[in-house]
């Protein structure tokens, strides 16, 4: 394939379509906003499951590498009620990797990128207008004036994407508000937190609200309350004494997590696009990710962007001299696959803030769910993202 291919976005989705293009023969340059690697926190750790984010893995090459860097461990779950009383219990077996193992979006962006060349990646390239050209392709612009052609454009860049509106005129959907904290070096300067939260993940479950927390890699934990759209603004959980009045009665071993917290409470609103989003397709343009199906943070955004990034990358090089026939047959594909994934994610992020989401959770776990349980999609949920 001579086409120049330009991917507008480095995260998760974008760096494994650029690997897994480069496996089959193809050259693709990767525009990414930040400044580096190190520009900002990548944020918590994420459960990668066998038939998505492990299977782009594999197809990426990079399987080995990620067994070496992942924890089977942070599969442990834990449910508690405010009280603090355990309502689930879920240990994995140890050492699998037959299940979902937990890996740092931090780990895993670094493996993806030390695997392409250095210059396949333009740090500090933020998109800013994309614009056919007569004969076919894309002129791109950036924020800092910088300019550059494609023939076929990949928009990998997000909630907020810059690619979206050239495809589909979507308004996101409000789904929930977060707030995160970090705790730093747990096991010294805080053992009785360590203990709470075990090697995995801790949800502490009440009416219409959630506290997390997830281990790391690094040694430190990742903290989160959510609660649901439109309860309270997000700025207004920019403070520990606002998530601990939110918290008031709960278990004082719970809420300790907030008060061992480094720093303030970073809040955000989560959003998503219609669960039956689609577009015409279009010569020489599409979209993955996040920027493509923007769905509830309940675990399965990473793994079906790296999805996406796998299925695209197959169709252009099966079909190198036809992109615009490989993009309308990965899209088509992608939507059929998508739709029941995004319904399916709002339940559960509804069922998770609902009313009764501890009798919910404990019904959900048992044998007879059709659907695997949430514990199982984790790494979005709570204290991640």
């Amino acid at each position: 394939m001579t086409k120049r291919m330009a991917i507008a976005g480095g995260g998760l989705g974008g760096l494994t379509l650029a690997r897994i293009l480069r496996q089959h023969g193809v050259d693709a340059v990767v525009y990414e906003r930040e400044a580096n690697r190190s520009a900002r926190s990548q944020g918590g750790m994420l459960d990668l499951h066998p038939e998505s984010g492990q299977h782009a893995l594999a197809e990426a090459g990079l399987e080995s590498r990620f067994q070496s860097q992942a924890r089977p461990e942070g599969e442990e779950h834990r449910i508690l009620d405010p009280a603090g009383r355990m309502l689930i219990h879920h240990v994995p077996k140890p050492g699998s990797f037959s299940g979902r193992p937990e890996i740092d979006r931090t780990v895993l962006r670094d493996m993806l990128l030390d695997s392409l060349p250095a210059d396949t990646v333009v740090w500090g390239r933020r998109l800013s207008t994309a614009a056919p050209r007569p004969g076919g392709g894309w002129h791109l612009t950036f924020h800092d004036g910088h300019r550059a052609d494609c023939d076929v454009l990949v928009g990998a860049d997000g909630a907020r994407s810059v690619v979206r509106p050239l495809l589909a005129d979507v308004e996101l959907s409000y789904v929930s508000t977060h707030a995160s904290l970090s705790i730093a070096d747990v096991d010294r300067r805080h053992p009785e937190l360590a203990e709470l939260v075990g090697p995995g993940n801790l949800w502490c479950v009440g009416v219409n609200q959630l506290l997390a927390a997830q281990r790391l890699g690094d040694g430190s934990l990742r903290v989160g309350a959510s609660l649901r759209a439109g309860d309270r603004p997000a700025d207004t959980l920019a403070s520990k004494r606002a998530l601990l009045e939110m918290f008031d009665g709960w278990d004082p071993r719970v809420t300790a997590l907030i008060e061992a917290g480094d720093g303030v409470p970073i809040p955000r609103r989560n959003e998503a696009t219609p669960v039956d989003m689609r577009w015409e397709t279009r010569p020489g343009i599409t979209l993955i990710g996040d920027a493509a199906h923007l769905m509830a943070p309940v675990g399965e955004g990473a793994n079906q962007a790296m999805l996406d990034a796998a299925e695209l990358a197959a169709s252009l090089a099966a079909d190198p001299a036809d992109p615009d026939a490989a993009i309308r047959a990965y899209e088509e594909a992608m939507f059929a696959r998508i739709h029941p994934i995004a319904e399916m994610s709002t339940r559960i992020q509804a069922m998770m803030l609902s009313d009764t989401a501890a009798e919910d959770l404990v019904r959900f776990f048992t044998p007879r769910s059709a659907e695997p349980a949430p514990a199982d999609r984790s790494g979005d949920v709570g204290a991640s993202a």
